[in-house]
């Protein structure tokens, strides 16, 4: 069962490669001469050959590893591209106030590397500094989850929810049978399950909150650092690593908490709350 899956993923693979050739210019602008040369010489021959190159150029071209890697390095371009291009249109998404933040740490990143080669002397940037492109794309991806979560929050009234579960706690506790008991209790459990996905959720915009602020002040930091920065060495000496880290740890604690995000699309599906829902949950 493996060795068919394998072979069923090389095919694939391969298929991948030779569909790429086939769109390669050369190939394309070598048939239109063979093409050409046949009418010119009102002769087949020269389509013939023609097909006789396409089938030598396409048994061997995409098994060559050079080709294969210029294929994945220009998958690579491609996606990083479209990443690209996906988070600009989103930050058109947000609030002119979420816009300026945006903005102004871009122009904080841009301006620290200008100046860190210009008063350092340097001929490139070290890897940590290169690591600020990173950091400017988490800002903006935690910021559209910290606003979407907030928004989230602001649908549903804890109070309302609460005053609910007592309700229904009470209609439990005073219910005449067992089976009207019984349908209490599970509005019960639901209505706490509602409870604490808020509660979470509440937990995790905080946390999200203070995350954006420690990358705003961390930007703020480094700008004022390399203003006054005479060697490479001394900069090196500034932690990056700690700030990696605890954005890693906020997007770990932001998939922990996906399904309380769940089940309040869930709650704004129903209200039809479109507008709060992930794009591609509308």
């Amino acid at each position: 069962m493996d060795l068919e899956r394998y072979k069923r993923e090389i095919k694939k693979l391969n298929t991948k490669y030779a569909k790429e050739a086939l769109k390669e210019p050369a190939n394309f602008w070598g048939l239109v001469g063979f093409a050409i040369a046949s009418v010119y010489t009102n002769s087949i021959i020269p389509l013939f050959l023609g097909l006789m190159y396409e089938i030598a150029y396409i048994s061997i071209v995409p098994f060559v590893p050079a080709y294969r890697r210029l294929v994945e390095k220009r998958e690579r371009e491609r996606l990083i591209e479209q990443n690209r291009l996906n988070r600009e249109r989103l930050i058109k998404t947000f609030s002119p106030r979420e816009r300026e933040a945006v903005e102004y740490l871009r122009y904080q990143k841009e301006q620290i590397k200008k100046n860190y080669l210009k008063l350092t002397g340097a001929k490139e940037l070290p890897s940590n500094l290169k690591s600020l492109d990173q950091r400017w794309e988490d800002f903006v991806d935690l910021l559209d989850v910290y606003r979407r979560r907030k928004q989230h929050l602001k649908t549903i009234d804890r109070q309302v929810i609460q005053n609910q579960l007592n309700q229904a706690i009470q209609a439990m506790e005073s219910a005449p049978d067992e089976k009207t008991r019984k349908l209490q209790q599970t509005n019960v459990e639901i209505l706490k399950r509602r409870l604490a996905a808020f509660d979470e959720l509440e937990r995790s915009v905080k946390h999200v909150e203070a995350q954006l602020q420690s990358i705003e002040n961390f930007f703020a930091y480094l700008n004022d650092e390399v203003i006054t920065i005479s060697t490479p060495e001394r900069f090196s000496l500034l932690d990056f690593e700690e700030l990696s880290n605890s954005i890693a740890l906020t997007k770990q604690m932001l998939d922990e908490t996906s399904d309380a995000m769940g089940a309040l699309d869930a709650h704004n599906r129903q209200l039809g709350n479109y507008e709060l829902l992930p794009n591609t949950q509308r």
